[in-house]
């Protein structure tokens, strides 16, 4: 359950408010990834005992999710490219996010995002792949923003990976054409785009 689909009532006036706890929790995610995340970190964060914060939130997963959905919010590359990109682009732009706060598809992978700034990135992306004629739209969305994500939590790796040797004894194809190979992580995420848009679309 998200922290959308119930979200706690506020019943008194605080000194610390959700949106105080949604841009503190990126700037602690940001630093620390998740493990930095706990009701007493992001206290300290907003200046607040630890015991005020359950007037806004329930949990550390509440914390991952307005953190999550605020980062989103407050990307201006995803944004243009929803107003003006086509769905490539506007993956492409999400890719970009998710690799810049590198816990955001961690998070995506343990809890589905359901708040506001990622319900408007779904309904742009759908509303763009009806236009380009697609049957199924919600398919290809999951399956585009799958391969973003999937990419995107690999990012890091896959920009070490050049560096790292391959046992030409034990895998001598992969390891001739891992010698040569110069593609950077985010060409082979544009490219696969390409090919996915090509595929659900039907155009080259």
């Amino acid at each position: 359950m998200s922290y959308w689909s119930d979200p706690k009532p506020v019943r008194r006036t605080r000194a610390v408010t959700v949106d105080d706890v949604a841009r503190e929790a990126v700037v602690l995610l940001d630093e620390g990834g998740i493990p930095a995340v706990t009701i007493r970190s992001l206290a300290g964060r907003v200046g607040v005992a630890a015991p005020s914060l359950y007037s806004r939130i329930r949990s550390v997963d509440d914390i991952l999710d307005l953190g999550l959905d605020h980062a989103l919010d407050g990307d201006r590359q995803v944004w243009r490219a929803a107003e003006t990109g086509s769905p490539h682009e506007l993956l492409l732009a999400l890719y970009d996010h998710l690799c810049r706060h590198r816990w955001a598809a961690q998070v995506i992978g343990l809890r589905a995002p359901r708040g506001p700034a990622y319900l408007r990135f779904s309904e742009r992306l759908l509303i763009l792949l009806l236009g380009q004629g697609v049957e199924d739209p919600l398919s290809a969305a999951y399956a585009m923003s799958n391969f973003v994500i999937g990419s995107a939590t690999t990012a890091a790796s896959a920009t070490d990976e050049p560096k790292s040797p391959v046992d030409h004894s034990l895998a001598p194809t992969y390891s001739r054409l891992h010698a040569g190979h110069a593609v950077d992580p985010r060409t082979i995420v544009d490219a696969g785009l390409r090919a996915l848009t090509s595929a659900v679309t039907g155009r080259t």
